[in-house]
């Protein structure tokens, strides 16, 4: 890899001056996400997912095949789901039908545990979608657990892409200011969970993808927000000069991860074509 762009003082205030403008509008918004979202109905044409109908219910079919698989959103550390409300507006009005996002508790201790609540959320959108995997949009921490539970947790079977957002993969070395909370120390370079994801990974079948910035202060150094490990599919894409809360809610990265999702729907409709001949 070559050497990494070194950020100039005017881009580097530039990033800041952003990040804050950013965090003043979230903090804003944030008492409108705190509530955990309300599930969206069941889709019209779907029965329940052991196949029975509902008592009164007319028979429809799932919504596999005929629309995007859903997108679950998942924010960082100490934020909710209010930090996607542009990047699930963006996603709408180019056709994502189910797009939702969980909240899980900053109060959470343990990495593990929300990954373990995320795999039950999981499971509870593709019997109600009628969809057998969905994609995953991380952001930070959320990106870190979204990937623990593909890699630990069996979520490989279930997350057919998993985009993060500035997640610190190799661990950040800003944690250790924060490390009071123990779920902080997880994300450091010398972390259990860290050396957990180390390992080997064989026949993964989730695809990811890793959006991240030279200006992303929080991930130290910025190339930990990248994903190198020998059984993963993996892109990285770098964005220059985004900060990292702007990752969230900057166009360029929400196009990106539009033509990623895209991009894998192609892939995964070729790959079907190719398996019937």
């Amino acid at each position: 890899m070559g050497a990494l762009p070194v950020l100039t003082a005017p881009l580097l205030l530039r990033s800041t001056l952003v990040e804050l403008a950013i965090l003043a509008g979230h903090l804003l918004l944030y008492p409108t996400g705190i509530a955990q979202e309300a599930p969206l109905p069941p889709a019209r044409g779907r029965s329940a997912p052991d196949g029975a109908t509902a008592p009164g219910a007319p028979a429809l079919l799932p919504t596999e095949g005929r629309a995007h698989p859903p997108v679950l959103l998942l924010h960082g550390f100490i934020d909710n789901r209010s930090v996607f409300v542009l990047l699930r507006r963006s996603l709408h009005r180019h056709g994502w039908r189910h797009v939702e996002a969980l909240n899980y508790s900053p109060l959470t201790c343990d990495l593990r545990n929300a990954a373990e609540l995320l795999s039950r959320h999981v499971d509870e959108v593709c019997a109600r979608t009628g969809h057998r995997r969905v994609d995953i949009v991380g952001h930070s921490l959320g990106g870190l657990i979204a990937r623990y539970y593909v890699q630990r947790l069996g979520g490989d079977a279930r997350v057919r892409t998993l985009i993060t957002l500035g997640t610190p993969h190799s661990g950040t070395r800003i944690a250790p200011l924060m490390s009071a909370h123990p779920i902080v120390r997880q994300m450091r370079p010398d972390s259990d969970v860290i050396a957990e994801l180390a390992r080997p990974a064989a026949h993964c079948r989730t695809r990811f993808v890793a959006f991240w910035s030279e200006a992303d202060q929080v991930m130290v150094p910025a190339e930990t927000a990248r994903i190198d490990h020998p059984d993963l599919r993996a892109d990285n894409i770098r964005v220059a000069g985004v900060g990292h809360l702007a990752l969230p809610v900057n166009g360029t990265v929400a196009a990106g991860i539009r033509n990623s999702l895209t991009s894998a729907e192609t892939a995964q409709s070729a790959g079907t074509a190719i398996s019937v001949a």
